[in-house]
């Protein structure tokens, strides 16, 4: 049987861009690529990064920080927790000393992303199965 893909689709997935040593929101404890347990992941439960260069879901901190045991202070360190402000340029954005990729700013809520596209030729066709045409 001989089989010809006409069209198929493109999956992918997307991870926060830092070390292993980096992995569980310290608040929490839960992995930075999962929720915080209020939102869902990606662009609802984003990530930020503060001038102590620690690192926490958004919406953990911003419960710390509301707390009146925080004191407004990191709690890992113990410093007055300030976000790290993102260096951007020609649309990408890093965080200083480059501990985060293109895929998060620590100012930015959410996480923006562009569709693929494809050439003029193409013009969607109807699929079955895994993506193959009948």
């Amino acid at each position: 049987m001989k089989m010809t893909i006409k069209h198929y689709h493109a999956v992918a997935e997307w991870k926060w861009d830092h070390s292993s040593d980096e992995d569980k929101c310290s608040i929490c404890s839960t992995e930075l690529e999962g929720t915080c347990g209020c939102h869902f992941p990606g662009n609802d439960c984003p990530i930020t990064i503060g001038q102590c260069t620690h690192i926490f879901h958004m919406h953990c901190i911003d419960n710390w920080l509301g707390s009146s045991a925080s004191q407004g202070r990191c709690p890992l360190c113990r410093q007055v927790f300030q976000q790290a402000v993102a260096a951007v340029s020609s649309g990408t954005a890093a965080t200083p000393n480059n501990r985060r990729g293109t895929a998060v700013a620590a100012t930015t809520t959410t996480l923006t992303t562009t569709p693929l596209t494809q050439g003029p030729a193409a013009t969607p066709t109807p699929t079955t199965g895994a993506g193959l045409r009948t």
